[in-house]
This record gives structure tokens, sequence and C-alpha cells, in this order.
């Protein structure tokens, strides 16, 4: 977490602080492998600026979405040291949950109803934050349950008891939420609780009709896509803001650092940890919601993926750092937008893992994470 105080380190041997003795080949690699992906994008950039603008919107897309569900990942993890890999299913929950307030409810239409002289827009908006509020106060119950049963009892067991518990209750949420009575195994057409608008850039912006392509040699994006933007900067402040300078964010840095002082201080640090699961959900719920409005099919599944290129993009931040876990996320979006762009559709998920991959080898704390430090 951010703030943690700094420790004297252990006096190193003249070995030891050179590292590895192979260290800079995969120093050299990266580096290697880093200039050819730029010349590479750069030169299919030059070929076609239009398209490479296009990939670079639609990565920033699929970034900021990462991001509202990789800031889950890094907060639990700076407290707890878990990685909670049900957080991808707990986002796949808020998109369920909005689905069923939309079509099953039409909470979305309460304000209409419920006042009908208010302005149409006016509605709108209520309607929509009312579903987005409802879905991340489903994933705060359901995280912070999952917490208090699952988590909480081996909190002093060993790591990897925790860690299987994870995956385990990962698995539960994703098989039982394919049972016919809870969610179905089906993909689900989702039905947005607001209207998706469309633009394009050609000689100043023009709306794009509904139900027709935007014209060749065109950049599009739409409404979503601005409001996902908008949101993850906005949670990326907000968070900051929280850890920074609220009681709570002080609370989770000295617990982060070390949780039996913290209770010697008068800190309550089962809250705090359910605080940081509660907070984590509530972003992966509005990420849910806001990934099924972009993308418009939902299914028990569709946290999975999500969910690891999360963890990818807190691992290349520095899993831990929030800034990192942000910027981790945005590079994520551009490395997966630019492999369908300019290689293919199926080496995305390749090109994500193998990030993982790279940074575990060359460099495993990241972009953003301190080196582990021992006290004297």
């Amino acid at each position: 977490m951010p703030g943690r105080n700094k420790v004297t380190k252990k006096t190193l041997s003249a070995g030891q602080r050179r590292g590895p003795p192979l260290a800079w080949v995969g120093w050299s690699f990266l580096i290697l492998l880093a200039v050819v992906t730029v010349l590479y994008v750069g030169l299919k950039a030059v070929a076609n600026p239009i398209l490479f603008l296009q990939n670079l919107l639609d990565g920033l897309k699929l970034g900021f979405v990462y991001a509202l569900i990789a800031l889950g990942y890094t907060m639990v993890y700076g407290i707890v040291k878990l990685i909670n890999f049900a957080h991808g299913d707990v986002f796949m929950v808020g998109a369920f949950t909005s689905y069923y307030a939309v079509s099953r409810f039409n909470l979305h239409m309460w304000p209409a109803a419920a006042f009908p002289s208010i302005s149409p827009n006016l509605a709108v908006v209520l309607g929509s934050l009312t579903v987005i509020l409802l879905s991340m106060a489903v994933c705060v119950i359901l995280a912070v349950t999952i917490e208090r049963v699952a988590y909480k009892p081996l909190r002093d067991a060993p790591r990897i008891a925790a860690l299987i518990t994870a995956i385990g209750v990962s698995f539960f949420l994703e098989f039982f939420g394919a049972l016919p009575f809870v969610f179905s195994a089906r993909f689900i057409p989702y039905k947005a609780p607001f209207s998706t608008h469309a633009w394009y850039i050609k000689d100043g912006i023009h709306p794009i009709i509904s139900g027709q392509a935007s014209p060749d040699n065109t950049i599009s994006f739409s409404n979503i896509f601005l409001i996902i933007a908008a949101a993850s900067i906005l949670v990326q402040v907000l968070l900051q803001y929280i850890v920074k300078r609220t009681k709570i964010g002080i609370a989770m840095r000295a617990a982060s650092y070390d949780k039996p002082t913290a209770r010697l201080m008068g800190i309550n640090v089962d809250r705090v940890i359910s605080f940081t699961f509660a907070i984590g959900a509530a972003f992966a719920g509005l990420g849910g919601v806001l990934y099924a409005i972009a993308y418009s099919s939902i299914y028990t599944q569709l946290g999975v993926l999500p969910g690891l290129k999360a963890f990818v993009a807190a691992v290349l931040g520095g899993i831990g750092s929030i800034p990192g876990a942000f910027v981790g996320a945005l590079i994520m979006g551009q490395a997966e937008a630019m492999t369908m762009g300019y290689i293919s559709t199926p080496m995305r998920d390749a090109v994500a893992f193998s990030i993982l991959i790279i940074v575990l080898l060359v460099k495993p704390t990241g972009l953003f994470g301190e080196p582990a430090q021992e006290k004297a």
C-alpha cells in the first residue's frame, strides 16, 4: 500500500548486491522486445493512422475497465497479502445484478414512474445510477460475506491455504451461477439501463445512426467509452483521497505495514480488512455494469479472463500500489487492443499472459512496486 514506511535492509554481500549473474539476459531480452514492438506498431501507425487511433481508443476502454478490477486486487493484497481470485467473479455478479434490475424489475424506469413531470434526461441519469448503486451494494455484501466466511478463519494459516480457498470460492461462484435456477450457463443479451450513442470523427464529430456502421477511414467512439473513462479516473482519484487523507485510509496503511502494532494502536484490523474488501468489490461491481453495457452480452464465466488480466495488470504495475494498478491496466488494455488490431484476436490472451511471465522474470516487483526489504 502507498505510504508504507521504509525499513533498513540487512547487509548484503557483494555477490548478493549484484543479483543473479544472468539478470542482464532478461533485461536485454525485455529491451529488445520493447524496441521491436515499438518499431512494428510505429510502422503500422504510419501506414494507417486511423486504424492505430481506433485501436488506441479500444485499448483505453479495455484498460479503464481492467483498472476498476485491478484496484481491488492490489488493495486486498496490500492489506492481507492475499490474491483474491474470486474478485473477477464478484465483477460478474455485478453485471448480472444490473441485468436483472433492468430486465426483470425495470428499476431504471422508477424516476419516470414516480415523478411523471421529471426531465427525461434526468430520469435516465437517476435510473442508471440506481441500477449501478444496487449492483455495487450487492457486490459489497457478497465480498464481505466471502471475507468473513472463507478468508477470516484462515488469516493466521499459511498463505497457500487462503490462496486455494480463493480459487475454490471463484469456482463456486462460476458454477453455482451457471445453474438453471440461478443465472444459467447461456450467453444472455444485455439490456442497458440507458441508450448508447456513437459518433465518428471525419471533418468534425458526426453521430452514427442506430443500426449502421461508421464510415470507412473514420475514428468512432461512444458515450459508454466516455462514461467508462470518467468513472475509472474518478475512482482512482477517490481511492487516492481515501488512502491518503482519511482516518480509514491511515488505518489501512497501518494495517498493511504491521497488523499487531496497528491493533495496539487501537485500530480494528478486522474492520479495516472488511472495508478493503468492500471498497474493492464496489469498484468491481461498477466495472461489471459498464463492461456489460459496452459489450452487450453476459455469462457466468464473464469475470474469468477480465479478472485474470486485471491481476496481470496489478502485477505489472506493482501489486500493492494503487497508481501501479491503474497504469498497469492501461498498458494491458493497449497490449490487448494492438494485438487484436495488428496480429490476431486469439493472440490477445497469449500476449497478456506473456507479459505476466516477462514481468515475473525480469522485474517481479512491477513498475511501481518496492523490493522486499527485511528488518535489521
